[in-house]
């Protein structure tokens, strides 16, 4: 490496090491974000809606009496406990399934076990790719794999942030692609066929094929998710590991490194988890083809509860397979060892609730201010202020580059597209009639999800950090930061031009071409 990148590195890291813990930061930004209010009280500015009408927006000021006991009335409940749907609830349900599974030992047992198969080289490809795939449990990858992935390679006796920084970069910065489509797909897709046609834009690819919402970006995606993997892998390899290979991190205290062996109790436990295990499965189904089954509503919608429930689903797997493991090795001798397992994990959430309080808090004012939607707008202004209509590549990059920006300071895939969405899928149209409604919503996927690794304002950001803490309990958000930045850098730079090339040599993004 050259002197100046050494130092452009050091530089780097020294800043990185500075920046505040989050709890830190939302602390700070939340009395910043009040007095911003106090002062742009009144301001007013105009957005596209879905249908091309005007919708007005106004900034509140916070300091007013009515907008103050807000901020009382709604500080506990609805803007941290039932923020973003209830997320904390489920963050503690997982939690405390996981505990079961966890604290039985069943986990190491598994690790060790997996020790004398899995192929090490390979471990961060097959991470990232099934974190990718995650993304249709919604939050099952952010809550379960990535600790698994520090197990595993604690279990290995590598560092184990280099398993999680892998499975990370799959759930978060890879959650726009899949093999199939899933709820991304239709967010994305559903909202923008009513932007277009709303607008009198047709619905269409590059080749005239209608587009059906949902599966529009088809090819693109089982494309991405695959180039994806195969460029995590190499940042891992080739960055993130040969940093992280020397660095202190604590063991946990059920695995050792080199201690791949499994004893007889917890091979007698593993197979006791088989059956455990086939009944986990048969509930799971059972509740999936039983009450939870698919349905379709009154408007001919298509329901499906146990996809609704996927979590709930998943911590059932957990404490089932726990639960026989767990007794079958002698941890769990009657029901109050279960509670007490719970217990024990409930522990290291002590963290996540400080940091989500302030989070959620934060984040709820920015959207009920009004000054969220300013920073989103002020973003597309900025887009169009460059000049780039004649340039359809450039605006393309423009777009995704814009995006991936206003992403680091506003988190929410849907609330962003229903604000950029309505003004950019007409207006790159009318610039150039071959940038339709589908490559629009690809490049904002593109963009939305790339730098979801490297900013605190993602929901899960605090939790991720509170799981990493567990092997190195003095790291903070800017080790974080410098850890994921090469995936986020390079996700971003690989999945633009292969966006890119399939717009200029003509790939379809989606399968209308074979499904018609």
């Amino acid at each position: 490496m050259t002197s100046t990148g050494s130092s452009i590195t050091r530089f780097v890291e020294r800043a990185g090491k500075k920046i505040p813990d989050p709890v830190i930061i939302f602390m700070a930004f939340y009395p910043l974000a009040f007095i911003l209010t106090v002062l742009m009280a009144g301001y007013t500015f105009e957005t596209p809606g879905a249908g091309g009408e005007p919708v007005q927006h106004q900034i509140l000021g916070m300091h007013e009496a009515i907008h103050f006991r807000w901020i009382f009335d709604n500080a506990l409940l609805a803007n941290w406990l039932a923020f973003g749907g209830g997320v904390l609830g489920v963050i503690l349900i997982v939690i405390l399934a996981v505990g079961v599974a966890e604290q039985s030992g069943l986990f190491g047992a598994l690790i060790k076990k997996a020790g004398n198969y899995l192929p090490e080289s390979i471990l961060p490809l097959l991470l990232i790719f099934i974190g990718i795939l995650s993304s249709l449990a919604t939050d099952a990858g952010y809550l379960i794999l990535i600790p698994l992935a520090g197990l595993l390679y604690a279990g290995l006796g590598k560092n184990p942030l280099i398993g999680m920084a892998a499975a990370f970069a799959g759930v978060s910065a890879g959650f726009s692609a899949n093999l199939i489509p899933g709820p991304v797909d239709a967010i994305i897709g559903l909202n923008a066929q009513v932007f277009a046609e709303s607008q009198g834009i047709p619905f269409a690819d590059g080749a005239g094929n209608a587009l059906n919402p949902v599966t529009m970006h088809w090819l693109f995606i089982i494309v991405s998710t695959f180039v994806l993997s195969a460029t995590g892998f190499f940042v891992t390899r080739w960055f993130v590991a040969p940093k992280l290979e020397g660095g202190e991190y604590v063991i946990p205290e059920d695995i050792s490194p080199g201690e791949y062996a499994v004893s007889d109790q917890e091979h007698r436990g593993l197979l006791w988890a088989i059956p455990g295990t086939v009944l986990a499965l048969a509930l799971i189904v059972g509740l999936a083809l039983g009450p939870l089954a698919a349905f379709t509503d009154e408007s001919g919608t298509v329901v499906r509860p146990y996809m609704n429930n996927i979590i709930l689903l998943i911590s059932l797997f957990f404490v089932v397979t726990g639960l026989f493991y767990g007794a079958a090795v002698g941890k769990f001798k009657n029901l109050w060892n279960v509670v007490e397992a719970m217990v024990a994990q409930m522990n290291t959430m002590g963290y996540i609730l400080v940091l989500t309080f302030f989070t959620y808090n934060f984040l709820g004012l920015l959207s009920y201010s009004g000054l969220g939607t300013w920073i989103t707008f002020l973003g597309a202004e900025f887009l169009q202020a460059l000049g780039l209509q004649q340039f359809p590549v450039l605006l393309l990059i423009g777009f995704v580059l814009t995006t991936a920006v206003i992403n680091i300071f506003i988190g929410g895939l849907t609330s962003k597209w229903m604000l950029l969405g309505p003004i950019f899928i007409p207006m790159l149209y009318f610039v150039n009639p071959q940038m339709t409604p589908d490559l629009v919503a690809a490049a904002f996927r593109v963009a939305d999800s790339s730098t979801n690794i490297i900013t605190p304002m993602m929901a899960y950001a605090g939790v991720i950090l509170a799981f990493m803490r567990k092997y190195r309990p003095d790291m903070g958000f800017g080790d974080m930061l410098l850890i994921m930045l090469p995936y986020s850098i390079a996700f971003l730079l690989v999945w633009t031009t292969l966006l890119v090339g399939f717009f200029v040599i003509g790939i379809p993004l989606g399968m209308e071409w074979l499904l018609s």
